[in-house]
């Protein structure tokens, strides 16, 4: 399986939050009213605050009660990468500095990037000299347009190296 490690400095994501139950296959529709908050307007709005990688709209899961049962419960986070701190009007998740493990996921949505969801936790978490540091998990995507066969997207997951 192929990944990069980035260590990243401490951001936040600016956006919206919304708590949801945590769904391991098909579209989780909890995410929509979520969805329906970024109009054009608020992403020129969050525009000026995406100064971190990954750069664009990014989703990000948090304070999960189970990471490895479905319907359990996890913070949803919809927003930017972001050096501040603060932004009305808007939810701040502080992400505190860590090494990343990023792993890029190609093909039909959301098929494809559940796949490499499960191959992560699966395979290469087993395999890997690293350990997850229980901080947030983002998902970058390239297009907002899911419906495309080459769909692309990161996943991004903190991790600390198992000595």
């Amino acid at each position: 399986m192929e990944y990069r490690i980035v260590h990243k400095r401490g951001f936040s994501i600016i956006g919206f939050k919304k708590r949801i139950t945590l769904q391991f296959e098909g579209v989780n529709h909890q995410i929509d009213s979520l969805n329906a908050l970024l109009t054009d307007e608020i992403r020129k709005q969050l525009v000026p605050y995406n100064d971190k990688e990954p750069k664009g709209i990014i989703s990000v899961s948090a304070d999960f009660s189970d990471r490895t049962k479905e319907g359990s419960y996890i913070n949803q986070y919809l927003g930017v990468a972001s050096s501040r701190s603060s932004a009305s009007g808007f939810d701040i998740l502080e992400v505190p500095e860590s090494d990343w493990a990023v792993f890029s996921s190609c093909g039909p949505y959301p098929e494809a990037l559940q796949k490499t969801w499960a191959a992560i936790y699966s395979e290469w978490l087993g395999s890997s000299c690293y350990e997850l540091t229980g901080g947030p998990e983002i998902l970058w995507n390239k297009s907002d347009d899911a419906s495309k066969e080459d769909f692309l997207s990161e996943i991004w997951i903190p991790v600390r190296f198992r000595g």
